[in-house]
C-alpha cells in the first residue's frame, strides 16, 4: 500500500467512524421526544428523563465490559453486535405502552448496544494515527456530537407525521441497516496488532492499581463534572427552549440541531488543544465555558432567543470537548497498552454526570415549575472542578507547560 493510497484509507477508518457514531449520537436528540413521551404516556418531566439517563448509565456501564474484548473480538464483530442490540431498542421502543417498558427498550437495549460499540472507533482511529491520537480522536467522536444536526429535525419530521412511536422504529430499522454496513470496514493496522501483543506482555497494571491511583481518581471527578452540566443542558434544550425562551417545539428542534454542530466541533477543538497543551489546560478552559453559559441562562427570559443560543451552544461545546479530553488524557497518563479499558472505567464517570444531571434538572422543574434553577448547579460544580484542577491536577507540572 503506497503513501497515498495509505493517508486516504486512514482518513477512511475516521469517516467510517464519524458517520457510525452519528447513529449512535441519537441519544443527543432525547429532548426533542419528551413532550410527545409526557403526553403520550401521561407522565411528569422527572419521568421523561428516565429512559436518556438509564441509557447513558447502560452506556457507561458497557463501557468497560466492552473495552476488554475489542481486540479480542475485533472492531468489525463488535460493532456488528452491538449495532443489533441498539436498533433492537429503538425498534422495541416503538411497541411499548408505558414509560418502564421504554426505560428498559430505549435505555437497556439502547445503551447497552452503545456502549459496546463506543469505544471501537475510537480505538481504530487511535491505532491509525498514534502520533496524533487527540486530534483523530476528536473528529471520530464529532460524529457523535454532531448526530443531533440531522437526527433532531428528523426524529420532530417522523413524529410529527408518523407519531412518535413510529419515529422510534423507523429510525431503529435505519441504524440497523448503517451500522451493519460501515462495520464492515472497520479494522486495525497490523503493525498495531503486532504492538498490542508486545504491549500485553510488559504491561502488568490491574484494574484495582489503575481505579485507585490518584491520578486516574481526579481524571475521573473532573470528568463527571465536565459531563453533569453538557448532558443536563442536553437533556433540557428542547424543554427549556419552549418554557424559558418562548419557542415552538419545531424551531427548538431547529437549534437542537445547531446546537450539535458545536458539540461536534469541541470534540477536535478540546482534542487538539489537549494535544498541545494537555488536559489540564482544556479542562480549565471548559469550566470557564460553563460559568458563563449558566450565568447567561440565569438572566434569560422570554424571547431571549440569542442569550439561549449562545449559552446552550457553549454548553454543547464543552461536553463534546470533555469527550476528547477524557480519552486523549487517559492514553497520555496511563498509555495506550489498554485504552480501550482503561478509558471503559474512566467513562463511568459519565453514567455518574448522567445520573446527577437527569436527577437534580428533574427535581428542579417539578418542584419549582421551571428550569431556570437548574443553572446553578452547573455554575458551583464548574467552580468545584476549576479548584479540583488547581490542587489535584492528574498531570505533572512538566507535561502542563504551554511552552512545551
Amino acid at each position: 500500500m503506497n503513501k497515498d493510497i495509505k493517508t486516504s484509507y486512514k482518513i477512511s477508518m475516521i469517516i467510517t467512524g464519524v458517520i457510525i457514531n452519528m447513529c449512535l449520537g441519537s441519544v443527543y436528540s432525547w429532548s426533542v421526544f419528551r413532550k410527545p413521551i409526557e403526553g403520550a404516556l401521561n407522565i411528569s418531566s422527572l419521568d421523561s428523563g428516565l429512559p436518556f439517563m438509564v441509557f447513558l448509565i447502560m452506556y457507561a456501564l458497557a463501557m468497560p465490559f466492552a473495552g476488554s474484548f475489542i481486540e479480542k473480538v475485533g472492531p468489525k464483530k463488535m460493532t456488528m453486535i452491538g449495532g443489533v442490540i441498539i436498533s433492537s431498542g429503538w425498534i422495541f421502543s416503538g411497541f411499548i405502552t408505558s414509560i418502564h417498558s421504554l426505560i428498559f427498550t430505549y435505555g437497556v437495549l439502547g445503551g447497552i448496544g452503545v456502549g459496546i460499540i463506543y469505544g471501537v472507533p475510537l480505538a481504530v482511529s487511535a491505532k491509525w494515527f498514534p502520533k496524533k491520537k487527540g486530534i483523530a480522536v476528536g473528529f471520530t467522536l464529532g460524529g457523535f456530537g454532531l448526530s443531533p444536526f440531522v437526527t433532531a429535525p428528523l426524529a420532530q419530521l417522523l413524529i410529527d407525521r408518523f407519531g412518535v412511536f413510529s419515529a422510534f422504529i423507523i429510525l431503529g430499522l435505519s441504524f440497523l441497516f448503517v451500522i451493519t454496513l460501515l462495520s464492515m470496514r472497520l479494522k486495525f493496522p497490523e503493525v498495531a496488532k503486532e504492538n498490542n501483543k508486545l504491549e500485553e506482555s510488559i504491561d502488568t497494571t490491574t484494574i484495582k492499581e489503575l481505579i485507585t491511583d490518584r491520578k486516574f481518581i481526579t481524571l475521573w471527578i473532573t470528568f463527571v463534572i465536565g459531563t453533569f452540566a453538557g448532558l443536563m443542558a442536553i437533556g433540557i434544550s428542547s424543554p427549556v427552549a419552549q418554557e424559558i425562551i418562548g419557542i415552538t417545539p419545531e424551531k427548538s428542534a431547529i437549534f437542537v440541531s445547531l446546537f450539535a454542530i458545536f458539540n461536534g466541533g469541541g470534540r477536535p477543538i478540546f482534542g487538539a488543544l489537549t494535544d498541545k497543551y494537555k488536559g489540564k489546560i482544556s479542562a480549565l478552559l471548559s469550566y470557564v465555558i460553563i460559568i458563563v453559559a449558566s450565568v447567561l441562562m440565569l438572566t434569560a427570559s422570554q424571547g431571549s432567543i440569542t442569550t439561549y443560543v449562545v449559552a446552550f451552544s457553549m454548553f454543547w461545546l464543552v461536553l463534546g470537548g470533555w469527550l476528547a479530553i477524557a480519552p486523549t488524557s487517559i492514553i497520555n497518563v496511563f498509555g495506550s497498552q489498554k485504552y480501550t479499558r482503561n478509558y471503559g472505567f474512566l467513562f463511568t464517570a459519565y453514567g455518574v454526570g448522567a445520573i446527577l444531571s437527569t436527577v437534580v434538572s428533574g427535581f428542579i422543574k417539578d418542584n419549582f415549575e421551571s428550569y431556570r434553577l437548574v443553572f446553578v448547579p452547573t455554575m458551583l460544580m464548574a467552580i468545584v472542578g476549576i479548584l479540583v484542577v488547581l490542587f489535584f491536577s492528574w498531570e505533572k507540572k512538566e507535561n502542563i507547560s504551554i511552552n512545551k
